[in-house]
């Protein structure tokens, strides 16, 4: 019998198939604790390249999907998932990740849910930042910043933070608003440039409640 060599491929791709209409959903990576948390509790988890965590499908949305059958390849280095989609499998909205036409280079299929409500505002802009990444610089602003030289994206941050700053000192609530939006944007820009998904600063943030500032504080600088 064919098994997963989990020393030699740590993280193995897994393709998602819908069980009634063998619909292809979605290409994921599970690694061994994913895998058998998967066999173990009959509902797809998978391993996180850019949150670099272990997360269950539906985890925010609730959009899971219930395990009807795992298959490994003769290589033993995929897996396939036919599943039970409960709601959609992208997190774009649409039932499937696979959408885009590239002959046509053009969308195929509309959004059937809102995901901002379900992953929350900050995520589905993260998610926005990436798919401009190779749009046109002249028609989207965030394209120009990812494309450009790094130098001026970092301005921008030091410029919305000065910003910021100014308006908290004038005590001016709707500036300090408008400000803190801008902040948060071209930070996220910034960690779209990198690849660093929000997931991880929430991670970190949730980490530090376990210790109090004084001591992070010192720990970074012990370091």
């Amino acid at each position: 019998m064919i098994t997963i060599d989990w020393e030699k491929t740590p993280l193995i791709p897994a393709i998602v198939q819908d069980a009634s209409t063998k619909e292809v959903l979605m290409l994921a990576y599970m690694n061994k604790e994913a895998f058998e948390k998967s066999k173990d509790t009959g509902f797809a988890h998978y391993y996180s390249r850019s949150r670099k965590r272990l997360w269950k499908k539906g985890e925010s949305s609730g959009h899971t999907q219930e395990i009807v059958q795992m298959m490994l390849d003769c290589d033993g280095d995929t897996i396939l998932l036919l599943v039970n989609q409960k709601g959609v499998a992208c997190h774009t909205g649409r039932k499937s990740c696979f959408f885009t036409d590239i002959k046509k280079g053009e969308t195929v299929g509309d959004a059937e849910v809102d995901t901002t409500a379900l992953y929350g505002v900050i995520d589905t802009l993260y998610h926005t930042i990436l798919e401009r990444k190779n749009s046109d610089p002249k028609k989207s602003y965030t394209a120009k910043l990812l494309q450009g030289k790094e130098n001026s994206m970092l301005k921008k941050i030091v410029e919305e933070a000065g910003e910021l700053c100014f308006a908290v000192k004038d005590d001016n609530e709707e500036e300090i608003i408008y400000e803190c939006a801008d902040l948060t944007y071209h930070v996220l820009v910034a960690l779209g440039k990198k690849e660093i998904s929000p997931d991880r600063i929430k991670q970190e943030l949730a980490r530090r409640f376990e210790i109090s500032g004084i001591e992070e504080k010192n720990s970074r600088n012990d370091g």
